[in-house]
């Protein structure tokens, strides 16, 4: 089973700048998609972002214009481009891998503070 590892978070100003990284321990070129979750303090952990295999991207709308995903099959890497953060965005960030409809694989997170 391929490994996930989220990395790049920390503390910031709001309306500054982050970019994680999610990084595979095998190839990500099979899956179908993936996908970047956030868990805030005290809440359930929800769907971010998504890139599938042909580059199809899906936001959320409360990160819709300034988060970008992208992916680099020949670095099996992940990439998470959060600009104008708002302490909204503060939480756990984790990367998940899709298979056949099913999560074949996720992180353990990286932690994001967006301070005001």
């Amino acid at each position: 089973q391929v490994q996930l590892q989220e990395s790049g978070g920390g503390l910031v100003q709001a309306g500054k700048s982050l970019r994680l990284s999610c990084v595979a321990s095998g190839s990500i070129s099979g899956f179908d998609a993936m996908e970047w979750h956030r868990q805030a303090p005290g809440m359930r952990r929800e769907l971010v972002t998504r890139i599938t295999s042909s580059g199809i991207t899906y936001y959320d709308d409360s990160v819709k214009g300034r988060f970008t995903i992208a992916r680099d099959n020949a670095k099996n890497t992940v990439y998470l481009q959060m600009n104008s953060l708002k302490p909204d965005d503060t939480g756990d960030y984790y990367c998940y891998a899709l298979r056949n409809g099913r999560y074949d694989s996720w992180g353990r997170g990286t932690q994001v503070t967006v301070s005001s």
